[in-house]
């Protein structure tokens, strides 16, 4: 992996890894959640506060009305707590417009690496709080030609959850449908809320941060923060040189 970087707080790694958690949105697939949230604030706060920073901080990788209450709630907006079920309901109904509209895809790198990890047989889970998520990745195909979704050995995606990140129990509940102990599990995550989630969860971690926004995700705790996973060696994720061997 060239010029990945290490999260100044998190120790030498314990172990090789066994098996990789992928979150949805901006790790595999530029979907427009973030789009979809500002745009569904109309009526509620002024969409202009609802930067990409403000969606990473409070509203990336947490269901959604945990995240449309964190959203009017640093957006100042009068009676959050209140409109946060109509907010949330906004949110996706202009979701599931811009899906119908076409307004997805995946990252070609996030292809060529889940493509490169199937090929090795290592067993790999879909994380995310989205319930969208399946529906939005149905379609996507690898280089390959087989279904993203069919290289995946357990789906997390939408499951109901108790709590969101940063709380880890949807990777635990991830490790656990793929057998695999916690620490032996790699996430791989584009949202510091996420990257915490995995660090409390015992497990190493990947930042993605294709948004140049490196500084948070080291911040949080990540491994490893790649601006593309063309960046990540294979032979590298899957042996020692992961595990703390110097790179």
């Amino acid at each position: 992996m060239t010029q990945a970087l290490r999260g100044a707080s998190r120790p030498a790694l314990r172990q090789t890894p066994r098996a990789g958690i992928f979150d949805v949105d901006g790790v595999l697939m530029a979907s427009p959640h973030e789009q979809a949230w500002r745009e569904a604030l109309e009526g509620f706060a002024d969409p202009a506060g609802f930067t990409t920073a403000v969606y990473q901080a409070q509203v990336a990788g947490k269901p959604r009305l945990a995240g449309a209450r964190a959203a009017l709630h640093a957006l100042g907006a009068p009676d959050g707590d209140e409109r946060t079920i109509a907010y949330a309901g906004a949110k996706q109904a202009r979701l599931e417009a811009l899906i119908e509209s076409g307004a997805i895809g995946a990252f070609p790198d996030a292809l060529r690496l889940i493509e490169a990890l199937y090929a090795r047989g290592w067993p790999m889970a879909l994380a995310s709080s989205s319930k969208n998520a399946n529906a939005m990745m149905r379609p996507i195909r690898l280089p390959s030609g087989r279904g993203l979704l069919d290289a995946f050995t357990a789906n997390l995606c939408g499951h109901d959850l108790e709590r969101g990140k940063p709380d880890p129990e949807l990777f635990l509940l991830a490790a656990a449908a793929l057998h695999v102990r916690p620490a032996g599990c790699v996430v791989f995550e584009d949202s510091p809320a996420g990257i915490e989630a995995a660090r409390r969860g015992d497990m190493m971690s990947v930042g993605v941060a294709r948004l140049g926004d490196t500084a948070p995700l080291q911040a949080a705790g990540a491994d490893r923060v790649v601006i593309s996973l063309d960046e990540i060696d294979i032979d590298d994720l899957l042996g020692a040189a992961f595990a703390g061997r110097p790179l």
